[in-house]
Parts: structure tokens; C-alpha cells; sequence
């Protein structure tokens, strides 16, 4: 019996209709931009592995970090404990981002840093003496995981429909997406900062926080929004008392073209959700970065007013040594400069499948490049997006479309000549299945 036949006779797979889902693709190894298959094929892989791998497939300077770590201390329990790899990337992580974000609470996924965000805001204002706010808000369209209060906050994601019933009060607030050659932004932020001012003018004394991926929402359609409207909507939290928790899971460690998308719109946040990057692709790790205030909101002389969260493999050694050495591949290998040179590339790229017929709002940051086929939004059920997928299999590239929201988002190894590969051939299929 094969693998895939082994596989279909015991594995449930995420973000799968087993029922209809084609045969899983068996990979057997991994090496820079590519994977490899059983059968010999090589896929350029272009969305990243989920949008975890930085660095590329396999990288040696990670694996021998992790060698080196699972010969001394593969893991502990980090309650009344600490270790040296879990130490140290916290410090070079608050090094990284903007005072006064000191502290790092450590965890295993995206959804946890932001569950962990939610939960740490709530206890903040209970632990100082205010019972009464119970409401959350962030973006329409925004992603922010599966667990229940990520769900909550990324509810008009499309995603979880089942659940309605179980989440708890969120308001979403507009975002005023743009893209190449949108002449209209400009009246789109303005309506869309007069609602945010009126919902915050109602909802006074009751907000817990506000959260948001900052620059652009990834599995809601890789919908990218100016600066300067993230930063005029965090002055408007910040005027009004409302602490901000930025979900840089997808956006952090360069995809964005600087280390976290924060630093383009020069916000300073309460909270930073972590993850997907934060090894460098290599092993799940997470972290919520709080700044001094939240946490001193937390001491006290018994448990009552501690955060009472952790994980089993909460800092796993492992993990946290994959971290050290991926935001050491950042300076010795010019990471940025790598994804800058991918992003110039993407532009004219953008301009030549724009002008295929039904093909709307191209898009790009960082590594990251957008299309959408057809409708002016997303919709992630879209059935074209299957097509698309299998005919870039049928040319050895690894693209996963969101429904009708194609994008490319590749580990910043890729080299000129794959990635102009890539983009000859996503152009190709594109063009096959234009629109009039």
C-alpha cells in the first residue's frame, strides 16, 4: 500500500473537504525554493508552506542550530524554569521591535499569540479595576486563526459559519483596501476613519482592544491597505484609550519588506502577536510581545492577578534555537535586500497580468503579489481557484489560491530564474482562464 493510500485511510487534513479533495501530493524532501515528490516531480514552492518558510527549504544554518540544541536540552517546562534559547530570542525579539514592547510570552501557533493577545487585554482592565468593558474591535475581512476568540475577531473572514453561536462581541470596523492604479482610496479611508470615529464615539469606556494585521489581511484576501490608514486608525485607538494588539504572524520577519509591517506605519503597539517565521519554517513556535504596561498590570502578591495560560512545549528549545538562527540568516544573508529585489520584481509582472481580461486589482508588498479574478472582493468558496491551482501544478509551481484571490508569496531564496519562472508560468494560467 502506498503512502497516499495509507494517508486516505487514517489522516483528517485541515482546510479539507475529504470527501472531494484530490489526492494529497507526497513530498519526500525539501531544498531552498523547491519540494520534491515521491514521483520525482519538483515544485517551486510559492506560497512559502503556508507562509512559514523565510529562508527556504532545509536551510543548513537552522538544521545545525537545531542539531546542536537537541544534543543538550530538547525541552522543559518553562513555569519555574528558563533555558538559554528561550532567553536570548526574547531579547533579540525586543531589540527588534519598538519600546516600550518588553516582554515575551511564549506559545506553540499564530492562533495562540493572538488568543493569548485577547485574553491578556481582557485580564488588563479586570486586573485594574475596570469589569466593564466586554468589547473587541477589529477589521472586516481580517484572519486571525481557528481558536475561539481568534475566530471571534476574524468572524467576516468566511470562515466560521458553525461556530456564530459561541463567539463573543466583536465589532468590525471598515478597511479601506487599495491596490496599483486605485484612484479612490483617498475618499474610501476617509468614510471608512468617520465610521471607525463614530463606533469608537458609541462604544466608549466598553472596548477591550483593538485588533488588526497591520498592512495587510492575509487569508481574507491579501487585501493591502496604505500606512498611513493603519497608523490615523491606531492614533484614534490610542486618543480614545484602547490599547492595540497588532497579529504580525503572517506579516512579520520581512514579508512585508521590513522586519515586522508596524515600522511602515510607525504605530507602536500594546501587544505583537508571532509566529509562522519565527523559526524560520523549521518548528511551531509562537510569542505575544506586551509592552510594560500591560504586563505590570499582572504582578501582584498572589496568583488572583497572574496570567494563568501556558503551554506544554510553551519555549521549546528546539524552537526558540530555529529562532536564533533564522533572525541570524537576516543580517549574514541579506534577507531584506532578497525580498526588496523579489518585490521589484513582482511590479512589472503585476502591470503585464493586469491587462489580462478579468483580471482586477493587482497588488503587492514586500514579497507578497495579488490578483483577483473576476469580482471586485474575495471570496474564498470561488471554484476558479482549483482550476488555477491545478493547472500551476501541471507546471511545477505551488501556488494556493483563496478562492478567486491569487497571490505569490515566495521564501526569499528564490532565485531571478525561478522566479521568473513563476511568473511566466502563474501569467500563463491566468491568461487560460481570463474573462472578458
Amino acid at each position: 500500500m502506498s503512502l497516499v493510500d495509507i494517508d486516505r485511510n487514517c489522516v483528517w487534513h485541515p482546510f479539507t473537504q475529504e470527501r472531494t479533495a484530490p489526492a494529497p501530493l507526497p513530498v519526500v524532501g525539501a531544498r531552498g525554493a523547491s519540494l520534491f515528490l515521491e514521483d520525482g516531480r519538483e515544485l517551486l514552492d510559492l506560497a512559502s508552506s503556508w507562509w512559514v518558510n523565510v529562508h527556504g527549504h532545509s536551510h543548513p544554518v537552522i538544521a545545525r542550530a537545531l542539531a546542536r540544541q537537541a544534543e543538550t536540552l530538547e525541552h522543559v517546562i518553562f513555569a519555574g524554569f528558563t533555558h538559554a534559547p528561550g532567553v536570548k530570542l526574547a531579547e533579540a525579539l525586543i531589540r527588534l521591535l519598538p519600546r516600550p514592547l518588553a516582554r515575551v510570552f511564549y506559545s506553540d501557533n499564530g492562533s495562540t499569540a493572538v488568543e493569548v493577545a485577547l485574553k491578556m487585554a481582557w485580564q488588563y482592565w479586570r486586573n485594574t479595576g475596570d469589569s466593564g468593558r466586554d468589547l473587541f474591535l477589529a477589521f472586516e475581512g481580517g484572519y486571525h486563526g481557528d481558536t475561539f476568540g481568534a475566530m471571534s475577531v476574524g468572524r467576516t473572514s468566511g470562515y466560521y459559519a458553525p461556530f456564530e453561536e459561541l463567539l463573543c462581541q466583536v465589532r468590525h470596523l471598515p478597511f479601506a483596501a487599495t491596490w496599483q492604479g486605485d484612484a479612490e482610496v483617498e475618499a474610501r479611508e476617509a468614510a471608512a476613519l468617520a465610521e471607525i470615529d463614530r463606533v469608537l464615539e458609541r462604544s466608549a469606556g466598553r472596548a477591550v482592544c483593538f485588533l488588526a494585521e497591520p498592512l495587510v489581511q492575509g487569508a481574507g484576501g491579501m487585501n493591502i491597505c496604505r500606512p498611513e490608514f493603519l497608523r490615523a486608525v491606531c492614533g484614534r485607538m490610542e486618543a480614545h484609550g484602547v490599547p492595540v494588539a497588532l497579529d504580525e504572524v503572517m506579516s512579520g520577519f520581512g514579508r512585508t519588506g521590513t522586519m515586522f509591517a508596524l515600522e511602515q506605519a510607525g504605530v507602536t503597539p500594546d501587544l505583537v502577536c508571532l509566529s509562522k517565521g519565527l523559526s524560520g519554517g523549521f518548528l511551531p513556535l509562537a510569542a505575544t510581545v506586551a509592552s510594560s504596561r500591560i504586563y505590570e498590570a499582572f504582578l501582584g502578591e498572589d496568583f488572583h492577578a497572574a496570567f494563568a495560560h501556558g503551554h506544554s512545549f510553551t519555549a521549546n528549545p528546539l524552537g526558540c534555537a530555529a529562532g536564533l538562527a533564522s533572525l541570524s540568516l537576516f543580517e549574514t544573508e541579506g534577507t531584506l535586500r532578497r525580498i526588496a529585489a523579489i518585490n521589484a520584481a513582482h511590479g512589472p509582472w503585476l502591470e503585464e497580468v493586469a491587462r489580462i481580461p478579468g483580471v482586477t486589482r493587482p497588488r503587492r508588498l514586500g514579497a507578497i503579489a495579488a490578483v483577483t479574478l473576476g469580482g471586485e472582493r474575495g471570496d474564498y468558496h470561488a471554484a476558479i481557484g482549483a482550476r488555477v491551482r491545478d493547472a500551476c501544478l501541471e507546471r511545477g509551481l505551488l501556488v494556493r489560491p483563496m478562492g478567486n484571490v491569487v497571490y505569490l508569496m515566495p521564501p526569499a531564496c528564490i532565485t531571478p530564474d525561478e522566479l521568473d519562472r513563476a511568473h511566466r508560468g502563474l501569467a500563463h494560467v491566468l491568461s487560460e482562464f481570463a474573462v472578458g
